[in-house]
C-alpha cells in the first residue's frame, strides 16, 4: 500500500472471526456486548485500523472475477466507515520484530564477509562450500523442471493449468506460502484443442531436435575435463601460492654482475681522482716556472 507493506483483512472475514471467536470480545469488558461492526468503527477511529481499497478495478484479460487477494492497495478516500462489501483494513501499527529476524539481520553481514573469505578457506571447508552450494542449486533446477513439465503434461493432456509451488517464484510472499505445495483452483477458461496439439508438436520438434544435436562422449569429456581444471584452480588457490608466483615471476638478481657493477664504479671513481691529481700536479709546475721566469 503506497509503497510500504501491510497486514490487511477483508471486512466479511473480520465479521466471521468474531462470530466464531467470542471469547475474543471478554478483552473489551464493560463494551464486549458491542457488535462486530461497532468495535471495527472503534478500532478505526482511534487509528488502529484504515480503509483500503484496491488499485486494479477492471479485470485482466481471461479472468472472470477480481483477484480475492490483491497485491496492490490505496488508502479509500471517501468514508473511514466499516463495510462488509469488498472492503478491505489494513493495521496501522507495527508488530514487534520477532527474534529471529533480529538474529538474521545480525548475521547478513558475518555471512557476506564469510562469502569474501572464502578464496582463504582451508581445501576441506571449500569442498564442504561448494558441494553443498551445488546441491542446493540442482535441487531448485530440479524443482522447477517438474514443476514445468508436469505443467505442460496436464495442460496438454488434460487442458488443465496446474501449478504445483505455485509461489515458489513469487516476489512478495511469506515463507508458509512460498513452500506451499497444493495449486490454486483454475479460473481461467480451457484452453482451444488447436493450441495444444500446436504445442504438443513444438514439444515433439524440440525433444527430437536436443537428441539428434547432443553432444558425444568425446565432447562431454572435454567439457568435465575443463570445468574440473577450473574448479580445481578455485580449490587449490591460497595466498601463499599467490606469494610464491609473484616472487617467481620477479627477474632474477644475478649476484656476479652485481658485484662486477660494483668494482667498475669504484675503479671509475679512483681513476677520476687519479685524473684530477695529475691536473692538480701540472698547473702547480706551469706555476712554479711562470715565479721563476719573473724573478730572472
Amino acid at each position: 500500500m503506497e509503497q510500504a507493506r501491510v497486514e490487511y483483512f477483508r471486512g466479511k472475514d473480520f465479521v466471521s472471526f468474531v462470530k466464531n471467536h467470542p471469547e475474543c470480545k471478554e478483552v473489551l469488558e464493560e463494551d464486549k456486548d458491542l457488535d462486530t461492526e461497532d468495535i471495527a468503527n472503534v478500532l478505526l477511529e482511534k487509528n488502529l485500523l484504515v480503509r483500503c481499497d484496491r488499485v486494479t478495478k477492471t479485470l485482466r484479460p481471461g479472468k472472470k472475477k477480481l483477484s480475492t487477494w490483491p497485491a496492490h492497495l490505496e488508502i479509500f478516500r471517501e468514508d473511514q466507515g466499516f463495510s462488509e462489501n469488498d472492503a478491505f483494513f489494513a493495521w496501522t501499527f507495527e508488530k514487534r520484530h520477532p527474534l529471529w529476524q533480529t538474529l538474521l539481520s545480525f548475521f547478513w553481514p558475518v555471512l557476506t564477509l564469510a562469502i569474501c573469505l572464502f578464496p582463504v578457506y582451508p581445501h576441506r571447508c571449500k569442498l564442504i562450500v561448494l558441494y553443498s552450494c551445488a546441491g542446493i542449486l540442482l535441487m531448485i533446477l530440479s524443482l522447477l523442471f517438474v514443476r514445468a513439465v508436469a505443467f505442460g503434461a496436464m495442460w496438454i493432456l488434460l487442458g488443465k493449468r496446474v501449478w504445483f509451488f505455485p509461489n515458489i517464484l513469487a516476489e512478495e510472499a511469506t515463507l508458509k506460502e512460498l513452500f506451499r505445495f497444493w495449486p490454486k483452483k483454475d479460473e481461467e477458461e480451457p484452453p482451444k484443442w488447436t493450441s495444444r496439439l500446436f504445442y504438443t508438436v513444438v514439444a515433439v520438434v524440440v525433444v527430437m531436435l536436443l537428441r539428434r544435436h547432443a553432444p558425444d562422449e568425446a565432447a562431454r569429456a572435454r567439457y568435465q575435463r575443463r570445468m574440473s581444471n577450473i574448479i580445481d584452480d578455485v580449490l587449490e588457490w591460497s595466498p601463499k601460492l599467490a606469494l610464491s608466483g609473484l616472487m617467481e615471476n620477479q627477474p632474477p638478481v644475478n649476484i656476479t654482475e652485481a658485484a662486477n657493477n660494483s668494482s667498475d664504479a669504484a675503479s671509475a671513481d679512483h681513476t677520476e681522482e687519479a685524473d684530477l691529481d695529475e691536473i692538480q700536479g701540472e698547473e702547480e709546475e706551469a706555476e712554479d716556472k711562470t715565479n721563476s721566469d719573473i724573478k730572472t
